[in-house]
């Protein structure tokens, strides 16, 4: 009998035991050199914790809340593809985890279960994560169909206006099943000269000309607050509260899309200072520990969206694994803010943390 993983690293590991090399290179791999996918991680690494002693964390209160929504903890499930490759159930297996753990999901555009299947799968806070097409329509009727099903809120990712290069999916030549929420509105089968399927699909189908006014577009056929998922400067962040968005999420696309994008807890700071306070700053990317959760909170982060670790959790263990990513990252996180004196999340502040910069700063 296998021991039970311990960390989010032993779950990647048995998740790489259990799938086939293309699905779990899928889920794993980045763009060209995966410099800026090793970066997310990394860059946490360089960030020390700075305790307070002596105060009271007989009780540890791990609740916040998101667009007005409670939840009992700053762990997001982060919107990723195709789960089908790591489980049968898919994203009602990953729902449902996330619905046992209080936890708000975010669903991909590129879920290999109906978004009608999720709804129904289970009673929990739900958001819809959309790219949009050259055919609007597409992107319009999905954003329909969410609302009807009950999603809160619409994440526009707008950091791909090409897929990244994305070598290793090109080596497997990546077979792209059927999504199902594209049924009747896209085709999937691609015509491309080998290589990755999503990587076709992706330059037939998405919309390059995407441009800060067609958020009027979005708001236009939707009452849901709309969050914008790829910002990493604090120019594009200023231009984000401008247009009227609800939130952002600072995300270099966990290192699928430009590589050599900076690591996103190194940019957080800038983007939050940005917006001052006008809209929630959401981190995405490299979080595997729930001192990482700390650190970003820290910096000013709302909340986190943990993608890969949930993948690995589904693959190993399904429905449980998945529910087993997300507690233990929730009980790293209470074990970090009892240590560091903080009882409740608005006890973490940016006194808790020391990055590079402070520790250069010092020495001046």
């Amino acid at each position: 009998m296998e021991d039970e993983p311990v960390n989010i690293r032993e779950f990647e590991e048995r998740a790489k035991q259990v799938l086939p090399k293309m699905f779990f290179d899928y889920y794993n791999g980045g763009a060209e050199d995966e410099h800026t996918l090793r970066e997310n991680m990394e860059a946490f690494k360089r960030i020390m914790l700075r305790p307070r002693i002596l105060v009271d964390v007989s009780k540890i209160d791990m609740s916040t809340t998101l667009l007005g929504y409670k939840m009992q903890s700053p762990i997001i499930v982060a919107p990723t593809g195709i789960h089908k490759y790591a489980h049968p159930e898919g994203e009602v297996a990953t729902a449902r985890a996330a619905a046992a753990c209080n936890t708000l999901m975010v669903l991909s555009f590129s879920s290999s279960r109906k978004l009608e299947d999720v709804a129904s799968s289970c009673n929990s806070l739900r958001f819809y994560q959309l790219y949009v097409y050259k055919n609007r329509e597409v992107s319009a009727t999905l954003v329909r169909r969410a609302e009807k099903y009950g999603f809160k809120a619409i994440v526009l990712t707008v950091d791909t206006p090409r897929l990244g290069r994305r070598e290793k999916d090109i080596k497997n030549k990546l077979i792209l099943p059927q999504l199902s929420n594209l049924e009747g509105l896209l085709n999937v089968d691609v015509e491309q000269k080998g290589g990755s399927d999503l990587e076709a699909f992706a330059s037939q189908t998405l919309d390059p000309s995407l441009c800060w006014k067609d958020i009027e577009w979005l708001r236009s056929i939707t009452s849901l607050p709309i969050i914008l998922k790829g910002i990493l400067t604090a120019e594009d962040a200023v231009k984000a509260v401008e247009i009227g968005a609800s939130g952002i999420v600072v995300s270099n696309h966990g290192g699928r899309q430009l590589d050599y994008a900076p690591a996103t807890i190194s940019v957080l700071e800038e983007v939050v200072k940005a917006v001052s306070g006008a809209v929630p700053v959401l981190l995405d990317g490299g979080v595997r520990r729930g001192t990482d959760v700390f650190k970003a909170l820290a910096l000013g982060a709302k909340a986190v969206l943990v993608g890969r670790p949930i993948l690995y959790g589904l693959a190993a263990k399904g429905e449980n694994g998945v529910k087993s990513v997300i507690k233990m990252l929730q009980g790293e996180l209470e074990l970090t803010m009892a240590l560091c004196g903080t009882p409740s999340i608005n006890d973490i502040t940016r006194k808790h943390a020391q990055t590079e910069g402070d520790r250069i700063r010092s020495l001046l």
